[in-house]
């Protein structure tokens, strides 16, 4: 890697912003993780309570500043790889020649499975596409922001890119996405297990496993992919979504990606009323999710959570659309 990242600013831009900024949120998988992997549809949700903001200023370099790391692209440690690539990739989608200052800030916790190095790429794409006066749609802001999940995570489905900038939920089907229409306000408690988990790592679990045992692992990851289209449904016309989830994290037991931490609470958030609670994102740590019925409900599954351990809780709303 040089010592610098440039790009060339349209001529009409080179006077009209001193600075720009982007943004993005986080996500939560409902249903479908892993199972996207092997071509099964997911469901995801925004979560906007969460959110990264990248602001970049024309400068004769390019410098980072973020919580982990402030300095020169240059001496970016691994960490901060995807973020250098996804500055290159906006870059080289521009032109180059003018570096830039990033400041980054981020309230998506990392490797907790709420799309964190997406949401990260997907503001640093934008900041950069706003800084030059470009719009970008979504087909080419989510190649971009692939090419700094590749590096993040190796072969990643897809989700993640689409996932941190929809404004609502979608539904991911082999690179496909489509929104999906919400019958009635959904609220939901995320709770972190506090320890991290790597998406990579429990893709490359799984994938282990299969070999291992391909007809029952084929198996559950088939069932995985049918509550996903049902959970669709159920948010479209209202159903038995809190049962889904139940019977998602139960399967995704199965494939060995919760732990005793995931599994006491989903257990907690059941005993505190929530129709159905599971893992989110890759599992082997990171957070769950539970289905609330009310925003009070919500604030009482946190409580409920905090007091199993949990270090952090989110609630997010997902409205009717």
């Amino acid at each position: 890697m040089g010592s610098t990242l440039s790009m060339r600013l349209p001529a009409r831009a080179r006077t009209a912003r001193a600075t720009a900024t982007g943004h993005a949120h986080a996500k939560a998988i409902l249903l479908g993780e892993h199972a996207v992997v092997y071509g099964s549809p997911a469901l995801a949700i925004p979560v906007h309570g969460l959110g990264v903001t990248a602001r970049v200023r024309p400068s004769t370099g390019t410098r980072i500043d973020s919580e982990l790391f402030t300095g020169p692209v240059a001496e970016a440690p691994a960490r901060l790889q995807p973020v250098v690539t996804a500055l290159r990739a906006a870059f080289d989608h521009h032109g180059g020649e003018t570096g830039v200052d990033l400041r980054l800030r981020s309230e998506v916790p990392y490797e907790r499975g709420l799309g964190s190095s997406a949401a990260v790429a997907a503001a640093v794409t934008r900041a950069v596409a706003a800084l030059s006066n470009t719009d970008l749609d979504q087909d080419t802001l989510y190649e971009l922001v692939q090419q700094a999940e590749r590096v993040a995570h190796g072969n990643p489905s897809g989700l993640d890119a689409r996932a941190v900038t929809s404004p609502g939920p979608i539904r991911f089907h082999s690179g496909n996405v489509a929104p999906v229409r919400v019958a009635e306000p959904l609220v939901f408690t995320l709770a972190d297990s506090g320890a991290s988990g790597s998406t990579s790592q429990s893709v490359a679990a799984v994938r282990a496993r299969r070999a291992e045992a391909p007809r029952a692992v084929d198996a559950i990851i088939s069932r995985l992919g049918e509550l996903a289209e049902s959970g669709a449904e159920d948010l479209t016309s209202g159903g038995a979504l809190g049962d889904r989830m139940r019977e998602a994290h139960d399967l995704l037991g199965r494939l060995g990606v919760s732990n005793t931490r995931l599994d006491d609470l989903v257990d907690a958030a059941h005993a505190a009323g929530s129709a159905g609670a599971k893992l989110t994102g890759g599992g082997q740590g990171g957070c769950i999710i539970a289905l609330a019925d009310s925003t009070e409900h919500a604030t009482e599954l946190s409580t409920a959570l905090r007091e199993s351990g949990a270090p952090r809780t989110w609630t997010t709303t997902v409205p009717a659309s």
